[in-house]
């Protein structure tokens, strides 16, 4: 493995010997536009290891994506080479047709320092929550970005994640919303997490249980995500999107698709960049 190879596979070309907040932003923003979130081998009858050198030949010398397990965990060792102060902590990501947190850690993210001030980079939650610039761990501030307005709230070392929804515009619907996302008010919970940190070993018993269990979206689902210069595409199931943020102020343009069976694998590799070696599933 080498930090080299890795910025090829994020098309970085840029600065990196100063682990300052500027270069984080930008490598940042690189892998998630060239990294798809995915688990697609969970629907090609392949297992995924929680190992640092099998996810990095997944990622970067196979071109593929990964869920959060995988993702963050390779942002994690890239960050780690490049002299940041980096950790590992879990979450609880929120189930809105539970309306509640999951009851164990089901979500990696990172804390990276730079200077005295802390910040959350999360490469690995996807879709239209997905952060694009690493948010400063503060409570209560609105952090405006492309996608939204996030913003953390804290309450006796527990963090909330959360986003300012906005309208999504479809033409051939004009009241639709992305995917999977029920409308709770003007404010989508994401998850939720605290300050300790974490070993990916921790996550384990995790990653082999959401590989078996029925009962988790991963299982029923097959996503692909990635985020765009303008938006974010999506593959779930046999169902393609395409959003572009900030269409008109505070809606967002949405385009759903309809795919058969064999255009699936066309649009995996023409939009996602993404050969599979095994017969997917959707």
């Amino acid at each position: 493995m080498n930090i080299q190879e890795y910025f090829e596979r994020i098309s970085y070309s840029g600065p990196y010997k100063d682990a300052d907040l500027e270069t984080l932003r930008t490598i940042f923003q690189h892998h998630i536009q060239t990294i798809p979130f995915e688990n697609l081998s969970m629907h090609c009858g392949e297992t995924m290891e929680l190992d640092l050198q099998s996810t990095y030949n997944k990622i970067v010398r196979k071109k593929r994506g990964g869920w959060c397990l995988e993702t963050n965990h390779l942002l994690f060792w890239a960050l780690q080479e490049l002299g940041y102060d980096v950790c590992i902590l879990g979450g609880n990501s929120y189930k809105p047709a539970e309306a509640g947190y999951t009851a164990h850690i089901n979500h990696v993210l990172l804390k990276v320092v730079i200077k005295g001030d802390s910040y959350i980079a999360d490469a690995g939650f996807g879709g239209a929550y997905q952060m694009w610039q690493p948010l400063m761990l503060i409570s209560g501030k609105d952090q405006p970005q492309v996608p939204g307005i996030f913003r953390f709230m804290e309450d006796n070392g527990t963090w909330y994640f959360e986003k300012v929804k906005r309208k999504h515009y479809n033409s051939e619907q004009s009241d639709t919303h992305f995917p999977d996302t029920p409308e709770l008010g003007n404010i989508r919970k994401i998850y939720r997490f605290t300050l300790e940190p974490r070993h990916i070993d921790d996550f384990q018993e995790l990653n082999a249980y959401l590989q078996v269990s029925a009962d988790n979206i991963l299982q029923k689902k097959s996503i692909c995500s990635l985020q765009t210069t303008k938006g974010l595409l999506a593959l779930v199931g046999w169902t393609f999107s395409e959003m572009k943020y900030n269409y008109t102020e505070d809606m967002d343009l949405l385009d759903i698709t309809t795919l058969k069976d064999e255009e699936v694998e066309k649009t995996l590799k023409d939009k996602f960049n993404i050969v599979l070696e095994n017969k997917l599933v959707p």
